[in-house]
């Protein structure tokens, strides 16, 4: 899990950044190896849930996101991580 601390001021430089920033967060997303990806009301604080074998795996992962210079981060691994996500029926074209 990755705990990010976002910039206390937010310039033009990091705002021209975000689509390039989701696009990324998305193909990581569909593909697997992000999780989950939450930003807090306040939009002060950022965390990330990759699935990886190592913390280096995360920094390699995390340099393909466009923001992660302007962000302070903690990298916290983890042994396990529940959800109560609910599984989806099937879908029938009957």
């Amino acid at each position: 899990m990755v705990d990010f601390n976002l910039p206390e001021e937010i310039g033009p430089d990091f705002m021209d950044l975000l689509p390039q920033q989701r696009a990324v967060v998305d193909d990581y997303l569909a593909d697997g190896r992000l999780v989950n990806y939450a930003l807090s009301l306040e939009r002060a604080k950022l965390w990330a849930i990759f699935t990886a074998s190592s913390e280096v795996e995360v920094i390699e992962m995390l340099l393909d996101f466009p923001l992660t210079p302007y962000l302070e981060m903690e990298i916290s691994l983890l042994t396990y991580y529940n959800t109560n996500e609910q599984a989806l029926p099937a879908f029938s074209p009957n």
